[in-house]
């Protein structure tokens, strides 16, 4: 029976080795916080041409996250590619006949790249805040102001949180191409093309990417948005239990189904 540290070690050791995962969360760093820093400085010179509506809920720290939108699809590609790897090379035979206790095997997985993702999201959110507030200069605000450490520190959350989620769904469906074939199109367009529909934006504002991303808010209804039925921690909330459904899928596909 292998010990769950040596597990954990094991892992740590098939992520920090495989260079592509790392560079799927450089990527992520960079995107995040330059396309952040861009926004801010269009929005910044364009003020003056927003509506009255958007000037009077400007909300300056939610714009320093404008590059969440890209930098979540690296997240995904990370989540996917530390799980998805091991079954598109055949290595989850030799992982699982090392360890043969298959939760022990994928939780050590997912909290190894989960701590990971969070710690990089965490940089990602201080830096991006960081460089967009000074870009935006007087129209922008600081760590002091009520709320505003929470979207921060939610914004690194909700990073890790879709990292995570992305590996519990390649352990659903054990194939890293479908896997990206499903999340990043949903992410990147399904998701927010529904939100604009009437009908269906009541329904798709429960999913993880819309509800996870109101922690990001600091000025409620901001930049003229929609009024939303829950607060920014009940929004987490039903992102992490979307994660948790997703890794207790996972765990079960495991469990019960041959490698």
């Amino acid at each position: 029976m292998a010990s769950v540290p040596a597990v954990l070690n094991s892992e740590w050791t098939k992520i920090r080795t495989v260079s592509s995962t790392t560079w799927t969360l450089i990527c992520a760093f960079a995107v995040t916080v330059a396309m952040g820093a861009g926004v801010s400085a269009l929005v910044n010179s364009t003020f003056d041409d927003l509506s009255e509506n958007e000037q009077l809920t400007f909300d300056p720290t939610l714009v320093s996250f404008s590059g969440t939108v890209l930098g979540q699809l690296a997240m995904i590609v990370f989540g996917v590619l530390v799980v998805g790897t091991e079954y598109s090379s055949g290595m989850i035979r030799t992982s699982l006949a090392a360890v043969p206790q298959r939760g022990t095997l994928l939780f050590s997985k997912i909290a190894v790249a989960g701590v990971l993702a969070l710690v990089v999201g965490l940089l990602t959110s201080f830096v991006s805040f960081f460089l967009s507030q000074a870009v935006l200069g007087d129209r922008g605000t600081d760590l002091g102001q009520e709320n505003v450490l929470r979207a921060v520190v939610g914004a690194g959350l909700y990073m890790g949180l879709i990292a995570v989620f992305s590996m519990g769904v390649t352990a659903i469906l054990r194939s890293s191409m479908l896997s990206m074939g499903i999340l990043i199109p949903f992410f990147l367009l399904i998701s927010n093309i529904l939100a604009a529909v009437p009908y269906a934006k009541d329904v798709i504002r429960y999913f993880p990417d819309q509800a996870g991303s109101k922690i990001m808010q600091v000025v409620p209804e901001a930049m003229g948005s929609d009024p939303s039925p829950y607060g920014p921690w009940a929004g987490l909330g039903i992102m992490v239990a979307w994660v948790a459904a997703a890794v207790l899928g996972g765990y079960l596909v495991l469990k019960n189904r041959d490698a």
